[in-house]
């Protein structure tokens, strides 16, 4: 039995939306002197976070690719987190410590809180917070989230319209992310809500490639997966 009160051998990194100088100093310091780096990557393409990490990683650290299925379905990528799982558990088991990389924060819909339910249960997993898309986004646009008692909805474009439709009704501030192939179908709902011209789009915040424009000036059905859409109803602070 591994002594869960002892300090981690596992860490769960932060590593912040895109600008490698976003992460925090304590995740700097973590990734730093770990013997072994975990990150995801589409399956045949290049892992982002490792490219975000690059510059802050140890030329001697060993590396676990987690290779992930971009699919919808559980399975085969529930697979995926359980090999995971069972590598980064044999280089704690040898006293080895390991980071794994999350792009943003590891538990505001990252992949890392899959993993961290199959680890945690044996060993001491550490979590980094780090800044998400979220707040990314809202400093990128100089757009404030909320104030006072103001309401911040999360929305995925993955739901329904008439769902969307409904959360944005109850919602001062509304964040709509996961956007990719439902672009068209966001510009619709909020076009019929009258709320389209209160809306800022913006993608890949804080990367070099970042790009900024209101949603009515987009063309095209789709956007990349890194996107998001900030809705603030009431302008006043």
């Amino acid at each position: 039995m591994n002594d869960k009160t002892a300090a981690p051998l596992i860490w769960g990194l932060g590593i912040g939306p895109g600008d490698p100088d976003l992460i925090t100093l304590k995740a700097h310091k973590i990734l730093a002197r770990v013997d072994v780096v975990a990150y995801p990557a589409p399956t045949g393409s290049d892992s982002l976070v490792r490219a975000i990490a690059a510059p802050h990683i140890p030329a001697d650290a060993e590396e676990i690719v987690i290779s992930t299925p971009m699919v919808t379905e559980r399975f085969p990528a529930q697979d995926v987190y359980d090999k995971a799982a069972a590598e980064i558990s044999a280089c704690a088991e040898a006293g080895k410590t390991v980071a794994v990389l999350c792009e943003g924060d590891p538990f505001f819909f990252g992949s890392f809180m899959y993993l961290f339910a199959r680890l945690s249960e044996r060993w001491n997993v550490g979590v980094v917070p780090g800044i998400s898309s979220l707040n990314a986004g809202a400093a990128e646009l100089r757009l404030p989230l909320a104030s006072r008692d103001e309401v911040v909805s999360i929305i995925p474009a993955t739901l329904d319209e008439d769902i969307i439709a409904q959360k944005l009704a109850t919602a001062d501030t509304a964040v709509i992310i996961k956007i990719g192939r439902h672009l068209d179908k966001v510009k619709r709902v909020l076009e019929d809500a009258g709320l389209a011209g209160k809306a800022r789009y913006i993608e890949r915040a804080t990367m070099e490639n970042q790009r900024i424009e209101n949603l009515s000036e987009l063309t095209g059905k789709t956007a990349p997966y890194f996107s998001l859409i900030i809705l603030r109803k009431n302008g006043d602070i």
